[in-house]
């Protein structure tokens, strides 16, 4: 009797479930009733609690197309992990009930921070496979996230119904992204919105080079413009200050975000109406698009086939086009940044669009 763990962990996104569904039917489909499946719940909480239970084949059923996760998820920073709270030494429980479980592998679903513990994990001697989830699509070893390209569609809608109110209003729109250390889903949503600015983290921006880019469209007869800022997007100055500096100056802003502050700023350059729309945790909810469907499914197969080979301590990723493993240690504690001059930046220069820069 094979035995599988799986669990979710950190934000919740698009196609976590048809992930699971992938991984589990892979197995059932290899396996029938010589497997048995365990869902942990609530992420790596679950793990070291020692709260899971068995599943059934029909848990799986009609999840495809649902959002969120059928295992409940809640966020556990890495930098912690080895921290022992409350007589808790969070590495030994985790051992422990993968032990007590008697599992052949632990599958895990989840993002940057995740894989920084599953790595830990695996390194700690249990059999370990991950899936690439996060909306910022910032995991190394991979081209694609899955969750990415929901998010992208939700974000590019609140850009495209934007656009007509300010277009009636004359007015200008910062639209704020999800994505505090890369821009993938700003840059990506952006562009499709047909943005003026966009603003990421990996660029910093001038907020005077940003006032002319808006002055100069009113000047060119367009009365309104559509910035796009990523929730961590950073000013010239703040790219100068040191970490511990960057921290205290954010601690001790009081606009409540990044977007709200450039907003106030531009108003003084420009004196025209600015207005800040936060899409929030809408780009993480709902139902996953039809891409992410099939991603999903394509990483919850791949994904299945390495516990049925026995190939752990691999994370699935997307490669020229093809699902491959990729060894966890080359995955954890890798950021994913937007490269300045990759292609998408550069058609959008082409077309005009500022970065603020």
């Amino acid at each position: 009797m094979k035995r599988i763990g799986m669990l979710t962990s950190g934000g919740d996104c698009q196609g976590l479930n048809a992930a699971l569904r992938g991984v589990a039917k892979t197995l059932y489909e290899e396996y029938g009733k010589e497997v048995e499946i365990y869902g942990i719940r609530d992420g790596y909480r679950g793990l070291i609690e020692g709260d899971y239970h068995l599943m059934k084949p029909s848990d799986f059923s009609g999840i495809l197309v649902q959002g969120g996760t059928i295992l409940g998820t809640s966020r556990q920073p890495f930098k912690r992990m080895r921290v022992v709270e409350n007589d808790v030494d969070k590495v030994a429980r985790m051992k422990e009930t993968y032990k007590k479980m008697k599992l052949d592998c632990l599958v895990i679903l989840g993002g940057n921070g995740t894989h920084k513990s599953a790595n830990l994990l695996s390194e700690e001697g249990l059999n370990v496979v991950t899936l690439p989830k996060t909306i910022d699509n910032d995991l190394w070893g991979t081209e694609m996230t899955f969750g990415f390209h929901s998010a992208m569609e939700i974000a590019t809608n609140v850009l495209d119904c934007i656009h007509t109110t300010a277009t009636s209003h004359g007015r200008v729109f910062i639209v704020e992204v999800m994505g505090h250390k890369v821009g993938w889903l700003t840059l990506y949503a952006g562009i499709a919105g047909g943005a003026d600015v966009i603003l990421l983290p990996e660029i910093p921006y001038s907020v005077d080079k940003i006032a002319k880019v808006i002055e100069r469209r009113n000047q060119a007869g367009k009365r309104f413009s559509i910035l796009a800022v990523a929730e961590g997007a950073l000013s010239k100055e703040e790219a100068k200050l040191s970490k511990k500096e960057f921290k205290a100056a954010r601690a001790q802003m009081s606009d409540p975000s990044v977007s709200y502050r450039l907003a106030r700023e531009l108003e003084e350059r420009t004196g025209q109406e600015i207005r800040v729309t936060i899409p929030g945790h809408f780009q993480r909810g709902g139902s996953p698009c039809a891409y992410d469907k099939v991603l999903s499914t394509r990483f919850g197969a791949a994904a299945g086939r390495l516990i049925i080979e026995k190939k752990y301590g691999n994370m699935v990723g997307l490669q020229d086009g093809k699902v491959v493993p990729v060894p966890l240690s080359e995955v954890a504690g890798k950021l994913k940044t937007v490269p300045v001059d990759c292609e998408e930046i550069s058609a959008a220069r082409a077309l005009g669009i500022s970065f603020g820069d």
